[in-house]
């Protein structure tokens, strides 16, 4: 079996393969699709296949949209040139199910793949064009955080950057100074409505775009390279939204048995490419069953009926509440608690985790008992639902290839928002005392513990990639296990407010992670004879 236009017209070998394919006629689609676009997603990666181009598919079966989608590919071409275009835009989505099952689907709605280059004219002017449509209503994105970044990590504006506001939108080569350039083309057709939605995982991200489509707009403008009014269509909201959003759902790298499930369907053309920019990609897509896209119902051109395939639209503070609900307490503390104690603990498989007494204990007591008193009920979804959800279904997924290791990457940008804002409900409440917190300071002794980079028994590790590494790190580089004298050492690292959100020994919790730390490091086997003390 081909996954092309060719190979999938033999549909009935597909069928009897259990493949769910395209429920609509995929020809006319994209003809509808090309010739009135109402919707473009950047960022060609996973996570777009597994979610946003499966809506969109989901909304073609059931006959609520004649409209497919378009993506553009702004950081890797080689991503279009050798997997989309090879396969007619077509990919499988392979859902990996908590009870072992798998759902094999046949993903074809994306009607058009296009490269973000504004060296490529033929590409960036069938880009403009699509931005000078009436029909367009709304631009996604999955470019994760640092997509949106105009400044390097010190804070100064990056080189293309400061090239593209002199010379203007004529062919810019920043990412985002080509997507004002193309919103700016939006503008030069008849200032038409349009809105300008951010998917990332990061927090109040229609913020983050906004305030890079307008520095554009703003120095283009001022520089005399734009029109005047280009800047006030960026800040009329009757004209340009940038709505917030929460997305959900994992998606790790293609994973070697699923491609082998694959292949004893007799799939061919499987093999992964590696691209130059060393961007890994195959035909499919694994991801988890469970998903959640909370969207800000703002779309000044309209939108497509995607509450009809779960996206769930409500106001901005809604979208908040959210969005705090899942990464200070429902999701993202108890991935970072697996993550830095399965390192320690030598686990490859975060699911394999939950099968460990101590650490489902762990993420138990920090969801379920320290950090639900304080979450804000959004409403459209409820807490403890999501956190039954997570614990039950979706970390102990033995079918999701994901690994401490990976989620470990960052630690140190992660702490404060994922620990830091639940301290800080507790300080806020005369209700709460911030000493009941047990577990959310054995977290942080567990990251002062990880950042010794030896596991339980004492053997090396190597941490995973982190922009602090190398500066916490020099905070236990000559502690050993067995010191008796580690306090001193570590106590310095624990009043940094951007690590922790907030100076833990201002409000005494530096003790508590000191002496949590210094039975960490008691000797080989310290890690787990802590775990069970204070777990159970």
């Amino acid at each position: 079996m081909e996954l092309t236009e060719k190979g999938l017209a033999k549909s009935a070998e597909w069928e009897s393969k259990d493949y769910q394919l395209p429920r609509y006629d995929r020809k006319a689609m994209i003809e509808t699709t090309k010739a009135n676009p109402s919707w473009i997603h950047f960022g060609a990666g996973n996570i777009f296949r597994a979610f946003q181009a499966n809506l969109a598919q989901e909304l073609l079966n059931t006959g609520a949209s004649d409209q497919g989608l378009i993506v553009a590919e702004g950081f890797d071409a080689e991503i279009i040139e050798k997997m989309y275009r090879p396969h007619d835009n077509y990919s499988i989505l392979v859902t990996l199910k908590a009870d072992g099952g798998v759902d094999k689907t046949v993903v074809g709605s994306i009607a058009e793949s296009c490269i973000l280059e504004s060296s490529n004219q033929a590409e960036y002017k069938r880009l403009r064009e699509i931005f000078s449509k009436d029909s367009l209503q709304m631009v996604t994105f999955t470019i994760t955080e640092k997509g949106y970044s105009l400044v390097d990590g010190k804070g100064d504006l990056l080189p293309a950057v400061a090239d593209d506001y002199q010379a203007g939108p004529g062919a810019p080569e920043s990412y985002m100074g080509k997507v004002a350039s193309l919103l700016y083309a939006r503008y030069q057709s008849g200032a038409r409505p349009i809105a300008m939605v951010s998917t990332d995982n990061c927090s109040h991200n229609g913020d983050k775009l906004y305030e890079a489509i307008s520095a554009f707009a703003r120095e283009w403008t001022k520089n005399g390279r734009a029109e005047t009014g280009f800047y006030d269509y960026v800040n009329d909201k009757s004209k340009v939204s940038f709505p917030w959003s929460m997305i959900d759902k994992i998606t790790p790298r293609p994973d070697a048995s699923v491609e082998e499930i694959l292949r004893k369907d007799d799939l061919s053309g499987l093999d992964p490419v590696v691209t130059g920019k060393n961007t890994w990609v195959a035909p499919f897509v694994n991801a988890e069953e469970t998903q959640y896209l909370v969207i800000e119902d703002s779309f000044p051109n309209g939108r497509p009926a995607l509450e009809k395939a779960g996206v769930i639209f409500t106001d901005r503070e809604t979208v908040d509440k959210v969005e705090k609900m899942k990464v200070c307490t429902c999701l993202n503390p108890l991935h970072t608690a697996l993550a830095v104690y399965g390192c320690l603990l030598g686990y490859q498989k975060i699911s394999e985790e939950m099968k460990d007494p101590q650490l489902k204990a762990m993420v138990e007591i920090i969801g379920y008992k320290e950090g639900l008193p304080v979450v804000v009920d959004p409403g459209v979804l409820d807490p403890r639902e999501f956190i039954d959800t997570v614990l039950k279904v979706r970390i102990p997924n033995p079918f999701m290839p994901d690994t401490p290791q990976r989620i470990a990457t960052d630690t140190s940008q992660k702490l404060a928002i994922r620990f830091g804002e639940t301290i800080k409900r507790y300080l806020a409440d005369p209700s709460l005392d911030v000493a009941d917190l047990k577990l959310i300071p054995l977290v942080f002794a567990g990251w002062l513990r990880y950042l010794m980079a030896l596991d339980d028994e004492g053997r090396a590790f190597e941490p995973s990639p982190d922009p602090l590494l190398a500066s916490a790190s020099e905070y236990v580089k000559d502690i050993r296990l067995g010191d008796k004298d580690a306090a001193s050492r570590v106590a310095p690292l624990l009043t940094n407010e951007q690590i922790f959100g907030l100076d833990l020994s201002e409000i005494g919790m530096d003790k508590t992670v000191i002496s949590y730390f210094e039975e960490l490091i008691a000797g080989p086997g310290a890690v787990r004879a802590t775990l069970k003390k204070y777990t159970a």
